[in-house]
């Protein structure tokens, strides 16, 4: 069995200065009102172009981010690797409007699957729908309305990104995950994923679809695409998440008067993330999937199915995920014992990041338990050094 509470694992890189940085950050995020305070006051500061990269820089965006660009996170990825966890590079670009930022965002993630190519330490790419498309329009297909000529020829542009994206992670050997969304647009994102899956998964995964747990239709869908997976022939991957959304999900479920697409409560949501996990881990010969969550339980619960199954540690097709600054126990743990642990190193500019960078301080709070177990553990490891 793992321990997960071997904090002199888990916070072996950091200094007792970084140590206590982040107790106090952690202190911080763990407040609902301070947070909610800050993402208000955060979110009028850019309508009104007020500087925040002074306020931001130096606190959660040094302990959540890489870095402003690809080469800035170099110090990061090798500092994980030399613990044998891996850097996913993720361009935190959302909510974009224009042609012209989609196709820098397009841009950046071409220069991740070329930064896996020459860096051991990187495994895959990953890419957010809405960093290539408009949310609206994603938003317009799903409705199935008719899309006028022009918003038809932009949705068009929007496939040959996501296409051309896939196609130059499958020539150079790199798997692309694909982020999820809201549920009124994940249909359409799901359609798109699902097309490229069957193009580039024929031999090997290269093409990963996220799912969000919490969701309730999720497992039968994981369920069926395996089944339609193995009748086509290909190769499915799966990065498998609790979700995001929560509130904004019931909430946009209450105004518009139909039933919520998740779960009532976490225990539900619980349970479908680990028969999805058991689900994809017993058919691993011919399933991909990264196991992306900051909960032990579903982590534990993973290793027991693995050593059920008798599969190796370090098997091919099985990583787990968990964002960079958070979960480190987890994460340094997992790889210690020789799993294939991934981070998610979020990067760009600080005016860029800041809707990340406002979703996980909100799903900090959000989640029962999560702060108050990463300031737990903080101190364990200052007690444990001051002996």
């Amino acid at each position: 069995m793992i321990a997960f509470d071997n904090t002199e694992i888990a916070f072996k890189d950091r200094d007792a200065k970084n140590l206590k940085k982040a107790y106090w950050l952690f202190r911080l995020v763990g407040s609902p009102v301070l947070v909610k305070a800050g993402s208000l006051l955060l979110k009028l500061a850019l309508w009104l172009r007020i500087p925040v990269k002074w306020a931001l820089k130096p606190t959660v965006y040094n302990h959540f981010c890489g870095g402003g660009t690809i080469s800035a996170c170099n110090e990061t990825i090798h500092r994980l690797g030399q613990s044998n966890v891996l850097t996913i590079l993720d361009y935190s670009a959302e909510r974009k409007e224009i042609e012209a930022d989609f196709d820098y965002t397009k841009r950046q993630i071409l220069d991740t699957i070329d930064k896996a190519c020459s860096e051991p330490f990187i495994p895959n790419a990953v890419f957010k729908p809405t960093g290539l498309s408009r949310f609206d329009l994603l938003e317009k297909v799903q409705s199935g309305r008719q899309l006028p000529e022009g918003e038809q020829k932009e949705f068009d542009r929007v496939k040959a990104r996501f296409d051309e994206i896939c196609a130059y992670g499958a020539s150079k050997g790199v798997p692309v995950m694909i982020d999820s969304e809201e549920s009124w647009i994940q249909g359409m994102v799901d359609a798109l994923v699902e097309d490229l899956m069957f193009r580039y998964n024929t031999e090997k995964p290269i093409v990963f679809n996220t799912l969000q747990m919490y969701r309730h239709d999720r497992l039968h869908y994981l369920q069926n695409f395996i089944e339609r997976a193995r009748q086509r022939g290909i190769f499915p991957a799966f990065k498998l998440v609790r979700g995001a959304y929560m509130e904004k999900e019931r909430a946009r479920a209450r105004k518009m008067g139909y039933p919520s697409p998740i779960y009532p409560d976490k225990a539900s949501t619980d349970q479908a993330f680990d028969e999805a996990t058991a689900l994809v881990l017993a058919n691993v010969k011919h399933v991909a999937v990264c196991i992306g969550t900051h909960n032990e339980l579903s982590c534990t619960n993973a290793v027991d199915i693995m050593n059920s199954l008798s599969l190796p540690n370090d098997h091919p097709n099985i990583s787990f995920a968990q964002l960079l600054g958070m979960s480190d126990h987890i994460s340094y743990n997992l790889a210690a014992a020789g799993y294939q642990v991934c981070k998610y190193v979020p990067y760009g500019p600080v005016k860029t990041v800041v809707p990340y960078l406002i979703r996980r301080a909100e799903e900090n709070t959000s989640v029962a338990g999560q702060t108050s177990r990463e300031l737990f553990l903080i101190k364990k490891e200052i007690q444990r050094r001051r002996g």
